[in-house]
């Protein structure tokens, strides 16, 4: 135990070390928001005031804070995966820089190892996605507040779920790569796809049935409807105590994929949080059994 913690942190004081590891991880979900705030909000908005019924009217604040949560859950969903590709390049340039081997004829278990990255990588990503949450709560908060404490607490949650789903997605695919070039390679690969097959740069509700029911067996559709439920629940409640219809709101929240269906079926929140924490679990014992293998196999 003292071994992995120690390796650990030298991981950690390595990545700090290095400022272009933290500037370009922690740069992209910045520019997200602010291009999501700038650009996409008034579309957002202006979509959802042009399905209203003619001589309905909305409190400003509120459309304000649909979209402005809508946008939010969609950037924290792709940057806690997104990020942890960055954040996880440490183990590639080890490879590349030829530490791996100093560390390798060491008595230290494969097992150590692996997960002396995997830790590393996941708090120097959370620090990033935390970050991130609270200039999107302070954002927010300029738009429309309708949040209790309690679904702060489910949005962090679910923050730290998914940025443990994205470490341990990429600690899986980085294990194959061994220079930079790869690594930039996967990297934009992911940051150009990932929003789409999650559902975050577009509702899956708006794609062909066929796809969806290809997207619904992905865990991180699952994680991006966490954030959309959490992050708009107080959204919701305020609608149908403002006269919504219920049945509008149902089919407000099928739209942006607050509920997402599996063959016909709704899946409800409890069994999105077991199919994402079975994805982490599952990812992070592969890469681990990566590493056993690996060394056998040498």
């Amino acid at each position: 135990m003292t071994k992995l913690f120690e390796l650990a942190r030298r991981n950690l004081k390595v990545f700090f070390k290095d400022k272009g590891y933290f500037i370009s991880s922690l740069i992209t979900p910045i520019i997200l928001l602010v291009l999501y705030a700038a650009f996409l909000a008034k579309v957002y908005k202006d979509s959802f005031m042009s399905a209203l019924p003619a001589g309905f009217t909305v409190d400003e604040k509120l459309i304000s804070a649909t979209v402005a949560g809508q946008l939010i859950a969609s950037l924290l969903a792709v940057s806690c995966v997104t990020v942890s590709f960055c954040a996880n390049l440490l183990m590639i340039t080890d490879k590349a820089t030829g530490s791996i081997r100093d560390l390798t004829v060491t008595p230290v278990k494969r097992s150590t190892l692996a997960g002396a990255y995997f830790i590393a990588s996941a708090a120097s990503t959370l620090i990033v996605t935390f970050t991130t949450l609270g200039l999107s709560l302070a954002y927010l908060a300029t738009q429309g507040w309708y949040m209790t404490a309690g679904d702060v607490a489910l949005v962090a949650l679910d923050v730290l779920i998914l940025t443990l789903f994205g470490t341990a997605l990429s600690s899986c695919i980085h294990f194959f790569l061994s220079t930079n070039g790869q690594a930039s390679a996967v990297g934009t690969i992911v940051s150009a796809g990932y929003g789409f097959v999650c559902g975050a740069y577009m509702p899956i509700s708006n794609f062909g049935e066929g796809l969806q029911k290809v997207l619904s067996f992905l865990p991180g559709t699952y994680g991006t409807a966490l954030l959309k439920n959490h992050m708009m629940r107080g959204v919701f409640d305020e609608m149908l105590k403002t006269g919504f219809p219920q049945e509008v709101v149902d089919g407000i929240k099928a739209s942006i994929d607050c509920s997402i269906k599996f063959f016909g079926h709704n899946v409800p929140i409890p069994m999105m949080y077991v199919i994402i924490i079975g994805a982490v679990i599952a990812f992070t014992g592969l890469f681990v059994l990566f590493h056993v293998l690996f060394r056998k196999k040498r």
